[in-house]
Order: structure tokens, then C-alpha cells, then sequence
């Protein structure tokens, strides 16, 4: 196979190959992540009612991205497993087809989005004042889509051939501009016009759109795209085994964030201060799992060449490491959020109730981030062995199983905080099951193929 496309993930030590991987990507996440506080920040220093317009949009940003993500997961669950194989031409193939395929979905998705943006926050609770707030940045948002959805398929190619370095520096190059450029155009500073929310949004779009084009001269470099041989009948049939892992995967994805509009809607009728306190606490929440999902990545580029390989020993070995490790940095973020907690949120905003809403939030779910990051991976093991719909079910049976209705309960009983310990037990529930599913997957696997080779 071509040498810039193999990168063997099926020899090593696997927990200094776990580790190796593993930072660079979270060093990308971290960038994502200040990304968005930086966006959160500046817009805080605007006032309450333009931070509770941002919480409104996190939501429907969400979906977008899970979309992206759910494909790009696809992408590199395909594409790893092909690299296992040693199978440079279809490597070159799926990546090619995966392209396409995400510019079907952008299109779908900027028109839909616009069409849709008085009804849909107005279902999830905006009200007048903070509806001409969230037009000013979604207009914006939605004309930038492509920067959303193409470099998040074009990395996570690159990341399926064991290279998390480069995709973590586009990403934070993407990071810096934005970071650059949010309090010029929010605020005016200079020759730059004062733009508020909008500003905002412009700025992101304008750092993501430096991810899509060094993500694909990266992709053109590694040739790993290819211009011969394009028919429909190939392309509809790399799709097919695309979306076969895409589509659960987007599912999977996006139930997080339909459910967290759902959560919205019930937090916005205890006030704006408490929706923007909202807004600021899941946004701290992404701090802590993103080196799950971080690790979440590595697992499936990790899964698929080993799995295609027939290394099943290793995927489970790296399976029980990964789990572990999850529980360990739930009681480290406990214990950061506990005593540190009201000063994070006083960073983004100095509401009483803004902090007391961030607060309660953070101490009431934290401890039960490691079960909610066991899900996290157990989902991303699943879709590299090529089963989805296990993975779906669980991401279900958490969200629309569990998170939703005991919120409902939790906020008849308690009120506000009974809506995030509804979030904890869900977190601790569906984490224990995803564990026990994906041991068992594995093992019953491992059992299978020491049968056959005796």
C-alpha cells in the first residue's frame, strides 16, 4: 500500500499508541473548544439576552455538525478498514465519493436552515427579544455551512490513516483567526464595523473556511482523492457504505443535540438568566469531553485497522483501557467544576443567577461525565466494527429512554436542578449498559475466531 496512506495502527504498545494519538487530537479538540468559549465570551460582554440568543443556537449548530460528524465517522470507519485491508484503491475511492456526499448534504442543509429559522426557535422557546438576535447569526451561519461540513469529512479521512497531528493544526489555525477576529467584528474595533452576534458568526464562518482548504490540499497532497475513474454507479455505491455507518452515526449524533433542544425549551421557562447560565455550563461540559471524544476518534481509526486485521485482542484491550480512563477523569472534572465552578462562570458573565444556574449544573452532573464518556466510546467501537444500529439504540435509550422523561419528572419535583439530575442518572444508566454491550460484542468476536483457528 502507498506509504503516505498506511499507517499501521495493528503493532505497539497500545497504551503508548492510545496516548500518542490521542493528544494531538485532543490538542484539535481543545482548539474547537476555545473556539466556542471565545465565541461565548465575547458574546456574554454583549449582555444577557445576546447570551441566551447564542444558547438558543447551540442546538441547531449542533445538529449541523452532528450531521457532519456522523458522516465523517462513517467516512473513517470505511476508509480504516480499507487501509486494514491494504486496499490503497478503494481508500482513494471512498475518500473521493465521501466529498460529494458531503456537498449534497450542505446544500440540503443551508436551505433547509434558512426556511426554517422563525419556526424552529420559536418552538424552542425564543421570544421577541432574543428571535431578531438569533436571525442576525444564523443567517450568517447557515451561508457558511460548507465550512462546517467539509473539513469535518476531509479530517476525519486524514485521521482514519493514523494522522491526528495534522488535522488537530488546521483545526487550531481555524481557532487562532476566529479568536483574532470575534472581538474586531462583535465590537467594532478599528476600521471593522460593529456587528454584535452577527460579528460573531462571521468570524467563525471565516476561520472554519481556513479549515476547508487546508484540509483539502492536504487530501490532494496524500493522494488520497482521486479524479479518474468518477461514475454515479461507483459513487452510489461507495455512499451506500458510507451512510450504511453514516447515517446511525448522524442519528447517534444528533439525538444529543435534538434532545438538548428539548432540555432548552424546558430551562427557558425558568427565565433568560437561567437558559444563558445553561448556555455557559454545557459549554464548560465540552471542556471535559472532549478528551473522550478525543480518544473517541483515535478508538476508531484504532478499531477499524485492527478489527479488519483480525487483531481482536488488541480493540478489546484498548476497549477496557479507554473505559477506565473515562471513570478516572469524571472525578478529576468533578473536583475542578466543585471548587472552581462559580469563578468559570463569572469569566462569561456576572448574573447571580447566571453563576448559581452554572453551578448546580456542573456539581449536580459532573460526577457521571465518566459513565456519559463510556457511551461516547462505546459508540465509536461499535460504528468501526461495522455495528451501527447497537450504537444507535444506546444513544437512544440514554436521551429519549432516559435523559428527557426524568427531566420532565425532575423538573416537577425539584424544578431546575431536577432537570440536570435527570441528565445524571441517564449519564450513569445508559453508560453501564453501552459497557457491558460492547464487552460482550467483542468477546463473543474473540470467542468465534479462536474456534475457528482451532
Amino acid at each position: 500500500m502507498n506509504r503516505k496512506i498506511k499507517a499501521n495502527l495493528t503493532e505497539g504498545n497500545i497504551t503508548k499508541l492510545l496516548i500518542r494519538l490521542t493528544l494531538p487530537m485532543m490538542a484539535g479538540m481543545v482548539s474547537m473548544i476555545i473556539f466556542n468559549l471565545v465565541d461565548t465570551f465575547y458574546i456574554g460582554q454583549l449582555g444577557k439576552n445576546e447570551l441566551a440568543a447564542m444558547s438558543f443556537t447551540f442546538p441547531v449548530v449542533m445538529v449541523v455538525q452532528s450531521i457532519a460528524l456522523g458522516l465523517g465517522m462513517g467516512t473513517a470507519s470505511v476508509v480504516s478498514r480499507a487501509i486494514g485491508r491494504g486496499d490503497s484503491d478503494i481508500v482513494k475511492r471512498l475518500s473521493t465519493d465521501s466529498l460529494f456526499l458531503a456537498g449534497l448534504i450542505v446544500a440540503v442543509a443551508a436551505i433547509t436552515g434558512e426556511l426554517t429559522i422563525d419556526p424552529l426557535f420559536k418552538l424552542l422557546g425564543a421570544d421577541e427579544i432574543t428571535l431578531p438576535l438569533i436571525k442576525e447569526y444564523m443567517r450568517i451561519w447557515y451561508i457558511g455551512v460548507i465550512f462546517v461540513v467539509f473539513p469535518m469529512v476531509g479530517n476525519n479521512i486524514i485521521r482514519a490513516t493514523g494522522d491526528m497531528k495534522t488535522p488537530a493544526l488546521i483545526m487550531s489555525f481555524a481557532a487562532i483567526a476566529n479568536m483574532i477576529l470575534d472581538p474586531f467584528l462583535i465590537f467594532g474595533i478599528g476600521p471593522f464595523p460593529e456587528m454584535g452576534l452577527a460579528g460573531g458568526a462571521l468570524a467563525t464562518v471565516i476561520g472554519r473556511a481556513s479549515t476547508l482548504i487546508f484540509s483539502l490540499v492536504i487530501l490532494v497532497k496524500r493522494d488520497l482523492i482521486t479524479t479518474h475513474g468518477i461514475t454515479f454507479k461507483k459513487m452510489f455505491n461507495s455512499w451506500k457504505h458510507i451512510l450504511f455507518i453514516g447515517v446511525p452515526a448522524t442519528i447517534t449524533n444528533i439525538i444529543t443535540p435534538l434532545s438538548m433542544g428539548v432540555i432548552t425549551r424546558m430551562v427557558s421557562t425558568f427565565g433568560t438568566a437561567a437558559i444563558a447560565g445553561f448556555g455557559v455550563a454545557t459549554r464548560l461540559e465540552m471542556i471535559v469531553l472532549m478528551i473522550i471524544h478525543s480518544l473517541g476518534g483515535v478508538l476508531i481509526p484504532f478499531t477499524g485497522q485492527n478489527g479488519a486485521s483480525g487483531n481482536y485482542h488488541r480493540v478489546s484491550e484498548a476497549v477496557k483501557k479507554s473505559f477506565k480512563f473515562s471513570l478516572l477523569w469524571s472525578v478529576i472534572a468533578f473536583a475542578g467544576f466543585y471548587f472552581a465552578g462559580a469563578f468559570m462562570a463569572g469569566l462569561f458573565n456576572k448574573d447571580p443567577v447566571v453563576i448559581k444556574t452554572v453551578v448546580f449544573y456542573l456539581r449536580i452532573i459532573a460526577l457521571t461525565y465518566g459513565f456519559q464518556g463510556i457511551l461516547l466510546l462505546s459508540s465509536a467501537v461499535l460504528n468501526a466494527l461495522g455495528k451501527p444500529i447497537h450504537a444507535i439504540v444506546l444513544s437512544l435509550l440514554r436521551l429519549l429512554g432516559l435523559y428527557i422523561p426524568l427531566a420532565v419528572l425532575g423538573s416537577k419535583m425539584f424544578g431546575l436542578n431536577g432537570i440536570f439530575a435527570g441528565g445524571a442518572v441517564a449519564n450513569l444508566i445508559s453508560g453501564i449498559l453501552a459497557a457491558v454491550v460492547v464487552i460482550r460484542i467483542i468477546n463473543k468476536t474473540l470467542s468465534l475466531k479462536d474456534n475457528i483457528q482451532s
